[in-house]
């Protein structure tokens, strides 16, 4: 359990952490010539009567210019002593500190009068009720209220006791998320090498491990770990880790406050984060459109904009959906806690809790988008899948949605336990509802269907036609997952760029069949590269010109061949394979780029067939053109390319 201070300057809280534990959490000689705390202070003391649970104590500093330090401490705590004076009772930042701990989500805790041997009973009767009131707005309203004094030792025991019962019965965090640990120091030890600390806010670390440092992204390995001030193999959620680092560019001032270090999988900073924002009563003015502030997250802070979500302005007091657009991303993870404060840093403004860390720039305040912040909002995961699936667009990211809340589970096992269906390849893992694969399924099967009997001379419809056209409308990796699925069921056959159902086949009367069987040899083997133009093959075959040009375009209708130049016709296995040779030559230059002579040489077509190729494929967006340079763009392989054997 990590227990943290709360409270005033000059109440007493670096020294009753000492009284506790024995250890003195002003290490900076600024604090020792000062007498304040100024940085994060931590100490340490064992559970008795176990062998393995150790107490953390974080000590924050009291000053309201270090009320970002208190922040970075305060985030990843689990038990609260405020710590409130006998002498000067509640303060501004007793207050401050109080508003931040409840906004945090914190709900352990215990108030602490100190310095109980400098007044009267009477003023501690006073001081207690101060404080009592205090709490009375806050999730902490119940927690007990102790005098102690650190010079007589007067109630260190009751104070001591109540940490340790709350020790036994707080039990641990759940350690079933993957892992995540907030920065809130980075040093160097001589010999040993680069350090961070900070609490584990999720999952499990061993020595060992591969992690990364997001937002930096920074790839680095657990030499070695101490977890609660001991040397050990591994740390859980809950715990004060000291994790020493090896990786390339690693140093102290690699890693710093704010950062956090990350399972790879959960690496995936974010600018612009839904979230529920209650802003303090003690605010003076409601917030309006676009509000600047400063946004504290685990041991991060950065500027932010506060977009409201509803038409009204924000009052104080008042509770309500917000998207905050960040000055620069962080990582983060969904039911996370945050605070705002104000840009001058003078005064906490509010907090809330993330939602969604993918919330869009368009559409925000939509209905459909109201809908689906609905379903965020539940924090039981399968409740909030379950809730997405059944809103537009009827479907759901697994891998985004389980590494967004730091879940552990993989795609596969989550989708039974939403009995959902499972569309996933390497690339990407999709959920539906039965109901609404049901609604793919036969809403693409009627569509196809349709389209067979009112264009009879057509091999089948075109991919990305198809998959607008439909409800659910699926991201396109999922569409050629949901294809294959059925494909391999039997219903439907992929035909290059179209798909037909698997009793459906295009046919050419006999004449114009028969013609087909001698023209299609012309424009294959070694001609296929450079094929001859309609006037050439009515020539060769003796046939009328205008019946050679029908013939061809009725061919390339039914996805045989395609009109890459006026009267100049491909097969279409032609076509995919110069798709093919574009990807390789692709995949052969650093940045992608090629000029015309590049492809002239693969094919031996000779330049102006090449060219007339390459601005075919310009026009149909497979290839990009700057200048004389060209460029693939992969989001149209599937165009012409051999979609079934991808």
């Amino acid at each position: 359990m990590i227990i943290g201070t709360a409270g005033h300057i000059d109440h007493g809280k670096t020294a009753l952490v000492k009284a506790l534990t024995e250890v003195d959490t002003d290490r900076l000689k600024e604090e020792k010539a000062r007498g304040i705390s100024i940085d994060l202070g931590f100490a340490y003391v064992p559970l008795p009567e176990t062998e393995d649970e150790v107490l953390g104590f974080v000590d924050v500093p009291g000053h309201e210019k270090f009320i970002h330090t208190m922040l970075a401490g305060a985030a990843s705590i689990d038990f609260v002593m405020l710590v409130v004076a006998a002498d000067d009772g509640v303060m501004p930042q007793t207050r401050e500190h109080l508003a931040i701990v409840d906004l945090l989500g914190i709900e352990r805790g215990v108030a602490v009068i100190t310095k109980s041997d400098l007044v009267a009973p009477e003023r501690l009767s006073e001081v207690e009720t101060q404080a009592r009131n205090e709490l009375a707005a806050t999730g902490l309203r119940d927690m007990p209220i102790l005098c102690v004094s650190t010079v007589t030792g007067a109630g260190l025991d009751a104070l001591r006791d109540l940490l340790m019962e709350t020790a036994r019965t707080f039990g641990h965090r759940h350690s079933g998320g993957r892992f995540r640990l907030a920065v809130d120091r980075s040093f160097t030890i001589q010999g040993v090498g680069t350090v961070v600390t900070g609490t584990v806010l999720s999952g499990r670390v061993r020595v060992g491990d591969h992690l990364i440092v997001s937002p930096s992204g920074k790839t680095v390995r657990v030499r070695s770990l101490h977890a609660q001030n001991r040397e050990r193999e591994s740390g859980k959620a809950g715990d004060r880790c000291a994790l020493n680092l090896a990786g390339e560019g690693i140093s102290k001032d690699a890693i710093g406050r704010g950062d956090m270090v990350v399972d790879p999988t959960l690496h995936a900073p974010t600018g612009r984060i839904d979230a529920t924002l209650r802003v303090l009563p003690s605010e003076r003015k409601p917030l309006g459109q676009w509000f600047p502030a400063r946004l504290h997250h685990a041991s991060a802070e950065v500027g932010a904009r506060i977009v409201l979500l509803s038409d009204e302005e924000l009052q104080p007091g008042s509770e309500s959906r917000v998207q905050l657009v960040l000055e620069r991303p962080i990582a983060a993870a969904a039911g996370d806690r945050f605070v705002i404060r104000d840009v001058s840093a003078q005064r906490t403004i509010g907090g809330g809790r993330f939602l969604d860390l993918r919330g869009p720039q368009r559409g925000r305040r939509s209905p459909q988008r109201r809908a689906q912040l609905e379903a965020h909002a539940l924090e039981d995961p399968v409740a909030a899948a379950r809730a997405l699936l059944a809103i537009e667009p009827y479907h759901l990211d697994a891998s985004a949605f389980l590494r967004d809340r730091a879940l552990l589970e993989d795609p596969a096992t989550f989708a039974q336990a939403l009995d959902a269906v499972l569309l996933a390849d390497g690339t990407s893992a999709l959920l539906l509802l039965p109901e609404y694969w049901r609604m793919f399924r036969t809403g693409l099967l009627e569509r196809l269907a349709q389209f067979h009997a009112d264009n009879p001379d057509l091999t089948g419809i075109g991919l990305e036609r198809l998959r607008q056209s439909l409800r659910p409308r699926l991201p396109a990796p999922a569409f050629r997952t949901a294809l294959t699925v059925l494909r391999e069921e039997g219903l439907v056959v992929l035909d290059g760029a179209w798909l037909r159902l698997a009793g459906h086949e295009a046919t050419m009367g006999p004449r114009e069949e028969r013609l087909w069987r001698q023209v299609e040899p012309l424009l294959g083997d070694g001609a296929r590269f450079r094929p001859p133009r309609v006037r050439d093959i009515a020539e060769l075959l003796g046939e009328r010109e205008d019946d050679i040009r029908h013939l061809l375009k009725l061919a390339g209708r039914m996805g045989r061949v395609h009109e890459v130049a006026q009267d100049r016709f491909f097969l279409r296995t032609t076509i995919a394979e110069m798709v093919t040779i574009l990807t390789d030559l692709d995949a052969s230059r650093e940045d992608g780029w090629f000029i015309a002579g590049c492809f002239r040489d693969h094919v031996d077509s000779g330049r102006k067939v090449a060219i007339q190729i390459l601005e075919f494929f310009d026009r149909n967006s497979v290839t990009i053109r700057r200048g004389d340079r060209r460029r693939l763009n992969r989001r149209k392989l599937d165009l012409f390319g051999d979609l079934a054997h991808r």
